[in-house]
């Protein structure tokens, strides 16, 4: 198998990744596991690997290491989980791929492509192809679509303290940006990506997107990089103007401030009100 020269920044927990070190000449472990056998096996086997606290998920790892590298940053990086191979993608599409120099989506779920492929006219409600009713769905191999909802916004496991709708978080990031019916991103949240896709935005804009997703794991990452995760796509294509705090950290943090007093009030107010609902029908 040939090696690429595209750089893999692998956010990694509790596993050994070396089925993708296969595949690149060079490559950055970031290890947030909790076990430490792991960061044992990582150590004896002489991995380039650093050990960080674990946030939950993978996107402040990408953050984190866009605003620290800046100025070095490789010309085509791979950003991907240590466990995507089998999970997020299986390893006969990822070799179709890998080497790719352009955006690329590395997300493949062969299991659902009948549910969510087109039905055809003649196979009717009961044929093969039934419809299958649901808030997502396919556009290629690679993409996955689904409702803008903010359904994970309901979760137990996911707080939330600063945002509770992804059209909220989307407006506090870009002037004016259409707020979209569906989300299309690559669930788990790895991509191929190009150095001017991520210099779009400057070092404090990714430092101030960390602020919004790692203040909290309990019981699990915030609702907030949830909302990120379907936003990936958007921050590496698309051309909005971005608000001007997202580049300013004393003006980001005043924001964040204020963001978080309108939550507050707001989930006061909705506890109250079931609280109300719940004594009416008893």
């Amino acid at each position: 198998m040939k090696k690429t020269d595209n750089f893999f920044l692998i956010h990694n927990f509790n596993t050994v990744p070396e089925e993708l070190l296969s595949y690149c000449r060079d490559y950055l472990i970031v290890d947030a596991s909790t076990e430490e056998d792991t960061v044992k096996a990582l150590r004896e086997k002489g991995l380039h690997f650093i050990h960080v606290e674990n946030t939950g998920h993978n996107i402040t790892t990408y953050f984190t290491y866009f605003a620290e590298h800046y100025e070095e940053l490789p010309e085509v990086i791979c950003i991907c989980k240590g466990n995507m191979l089998g999970r997020h993608c299986s390893r006969e599409y990822f070799e179709r791929v890998y080497d790719n120099s352009y955006f690329t989506y590395l997300y493949e779920d062969k299991e659902s492509r009948a549910k969510f492929s087109k039905v055809k006219k003649e196979e009717g409600a009961g044929g093969k192809g039934a419809p299958v009713s649901s808030i997502s769905s396919l556009v290629s191999e690679c993409q996955y679509i689904e409702e803008n909802t903010s359904w994970y916004v309901d979760s137990p496991n996911h707080p939330h303290r600063y945002f509770d709708d992804f059209d909220d978080l989307l407006t506090f990031i870009y002037k004016n940006p259409v707020i979209p019916r569906y989300c299309l991103f690559s669930p788990g949240a790895c991509y191929i990506v190009r150095r001017e896709q991520i210099r779009k935005n400057g070092p404090e804009f990714y430092r101030n997107l960390n602020k919004i997703m790692n203040y909290a794991l309990e019981p699990n990452f915030p609702a907030e990089a949830h909302m990120v995760e379907r936003m990936l796509p958007l921050i590496f294509e698309s051309a909005y103007e971005v608000n001007g705090w997202m580049e300013d950290s004393d003006a980001f943090d005043g924001k964040l401030e204020e963001r978080a007093e309108i939550i507050r009030q707001k989930d006061e107010w909705n506890n109250k009100r079931f609280k109300r609902l719940r004594r009416l029908f008893g």
